[in-house]
Parts: C-alpha cells; structure tokens; sequence
C-alpha cells in the first residue's frame, strides 16, 4: 500500500491518532489528522507507560523527547487501603527496563501528546488539521471523504477512526453497538510533592486497595506532581471526562481507608471525575475503507493501565499491516485479526483485576495472604510487556473483495 496509498485520513488528534500518523510517516506514507480541537490535551489526567508503550516510542523515535517530563518510578507498592499495611513491592525501575529492554514510564497526559504531536509536525508526511469536527463519511471510488460540521472535508484513500470513547465514527458505522455505565466512577486530582509525606513522597507507584474502591498514584511532570486516581464503585451515569467533582463526596465514600491515605486525599481540592463505560465486543474493526483504533475500536477498564498502550499498539500494527499489503481489504485484516486475541485478553485481566482490587470480606484476606506471599511477580507480565506483543503473520490473509 505504501506504493498505492495516497494519502491516509485520521480522525482523532489524541494519543493513539498521532501515533499512528507518526508511524505512517515512518513509512513514507502520507496522512492527515482530524482534530477537533486545537490539538490541546485538557483531561488533566497522568497515564502509566508499561514498557509495551515505551518500546513502541522509541521504536518511533520519541522516547527521548518525552522522557524530561515524564517519571521512571522504582517500585509499585500494594496496599490494604483498610489497614495501610503494605502487602508488596514490585521492582521497576532499572530492573524492569533491563528486563523488559523499554522503561516503565509514568507521564501527564498532555505531555505525551504534546510531545507525540511536537514530533509529528515535524515529520514531512503528517499534516495536523485543527477544528474539524468531524459529522459525516462517504465512499467514492477508491477514496474516502470525511467532511466537518462547518462544511470543510478531507479526501483520502482509506480514513483510520482513533476518536476515543466517544467515537463518531463508531457510531457512524456500527450505530446498534451502543456504550453500557458500568456502575463505577473515577477521580483524578493532581498535587504539587513538594512537603509531602512518607510514602506518598517516595518514588513509587502506589496502589491501594479497599471494598468497592481503590486509589493510585505516581509522580508525572518529570516529578514535580504527584497524579492521584480513585475509582469507587456507584455515582451518575455521565458522558465526558472533566466532570467536576465535590471532594467530600469523594473522601465519604473512601472512609473506610487508612487515616494517612485520607489525608492525602482531602489535601487535593481540584478534583474532576468521569463515568466508566464498556462496549460488547464489535463484529469487526473495519468497514469499507474505515478502520478503528483504540478506544473507538476497543474501550478497556481502567485496572491495568493499557488504554493509552493499546491505542499505540494498534497504530503500529494498522500502519505495519498497510505497508504489507497493496489490499485495503487484506490490511485491515492483517491488522485486526491478530490484534483481537491480544485485546481480549488484556480487557479480560483488566475486569478481573478490578474485581480483585474491590473485594471485601474474607475474600479481601485472601487477596492479601496471597499477594503477600508472591515472588517474581513481574514475570507474570512477560506476555502483556515483553517484545512480541506486536508480531504479526505474512500478508496471506484471504480478504473479501474491496476496491484497492
């Protein structure tokens, strides 16, 4: 497609939509990117880098350039968030990106894509559009046409939908595949670390567990800030991700957690929430001459950390696979077939592991004798951070037939 390819359209300017235009442009394939903003990340939020991630940057050559404001954090440390006690610690570190041969990295959101987005503007092939609010997609011909609200459009030979949770272009072509509240909530606050204390100011990941909740937190900024997570079960169904939020409510549904922990929490004023939702798996990633990625693709539970990662890997994959094959049909095959087994399986841990934070009971005593007493436990991760997470078969997938 390389040869055939004119010009590749993206809707979404987030993580995943310049990931994948930076790795089309390493492969001297044109793009566009659709954003409909001006390129500003506002979701205030930090995101955990497993070395998945990490690998893919600097495979890009990006790594370096985000590196001064992001965290390399020595250790994920459990908790009981009833008792404070700690029941592990998980090396990171110089021990995971020896292991892992990428670091795990923790960042700002907004740093990531303003940095993705700095080394996309200077990359010959990537044109950025701001202000294209997105509304309608048609096929003519070998092209595709995307056109904006305010009647602008962009033409393309095949249009990549990375827009999120939300996901036009999801909607456009799967409308009966709707979004379900899956009942909880998350809360996000940032904190300056300067003044604070043990073990909130060690250079860690920590996370707490606790009954029908938990919180996380980690240094972004280049560790200047310390970015705190809780979700919590319950609260309103509500679309967008900068819902402002009463920390009382927050700290009333956390009183059950350790006195120190609480404290930290009623430190943060500024705290902004938003709905966690869940998608049924769809039929297919593709139609036509569209193809979806990340979240528009495939939305995970926030557990693992993997949104942002699994966004990066499909970009890399998708732009891999239209390098292979001349075949629109084919590419998108190549693409998506292996990609779903990957994806299932992290969405499926990241639902368990949501559980196993949550429980009570006895069953919260288990949890913690069995934490308590694991050893090598980065290991287990092997399949989810290790080098073949983006290996991919030859181009022989037999694809039905669609206009090259």
């Amino acid at each position: 497609m390389a040869k055939r390819q004119k010009q590749v359209l993206i809707a979404g300017g987030g993580i995943g939509g310049l990931t994948a235009a930076i790795a089309l442009g390493r492969r001297g394939i044109k793009s566009i990117v659709l954003e409909r903003s001006a390129f500003t990340e506002d979701t205030g939020a930090g995101i955990q880098l497993g070395p998945n991630a990490t690998r893919i940057l600097k495979g890009l050559g990006v790594l370096d350039s985000i590196r001064p404001a992001s965290f390399r954090p020595d250790a994920m440390w459990l908790y009981d968030g009833s008792s404070g006690r700690q029941l592990q610690s998980l090396p990171l570190g110089k021990q995971a990106e020896k292991y892992y041969g990428a670091p795990y990295l923790t960042i700002h959101r907004a740093d990531l894509q303003g940095g993705l987005r700095a080394f996309a503007e200077a990359l010959k092939p990537i044109k950025l559009k701001a202000g294209f609010d997105l509304v309608s997609v048609e096929t003519e011909g070998h092209t595709v046409v995307a056109r904006s609200t305010d009647g602008g459009e962009a033409i393309g030979s095949c249009l990549i939908g990375a827009d999120g949770l939300w996901s036009t272009l999801r909607n456009l072509l799967f409308p009966q595949d709707r979004l379900r509240f899956t009942g909880a909530t998350a809360w996000r606050a940032l904190l300056d670390r300067d003044g604070l204390p043990s073990p909130f100011d060690s250079p860690v990941i920590g996370l707490w567990f606790g009954p029908r909740a938990h919180v996380v937190h980690y240094p972004v900024r280049g560790g200047r800030s310390l970015n705190l997570v809780a979700i919590t079960a319950g609260g309103g169904e509500s679309q967008g991700w900068n819902q402002p939020a009463d920390p009382a409510t927050l700290v009333s549904r956390l009183r059950r957690f350790a006195t120190d922990l609480g404290s930290l929490l009623e430190r943060a004023r500024a705290w902004q929430r938003w709905s966690l939702y869940r998608l049924a798996p769809l039929r297919s990633f593709n139609a036509g001459r569209v193809v979806l990625i990340g979240d528009a693709a495939h939305p995970i539970l926030p557990y693992l950390g993997q949104g942002a990662a699994l966004a990066m890997e499909d970009a890399v994959s998708l732009a891999q696979s239209l390098e292979a094959s001349d075949d629109l049909a084919e590419a998108f095959q190549l693409y998506e077939k292996p990609r779903r087994a990957r994806i299932a399986r992290v969405q499926d841990l990241s639902r368990r592991y949501g559980w196993i934070y949550h429980v009570k009971g006895p069953i919260r005593l288990a949890r913690n004798f069995v934490l308590g007493r694991r050893h090598e436990v980065l290991r287990d991760f092997d399949w989810l951070y290790g080098r073949h997470a983006l290996e991919q078969p030859g181009p022989d997938v037999h694809a039905s037939s669609e206009p090259k």
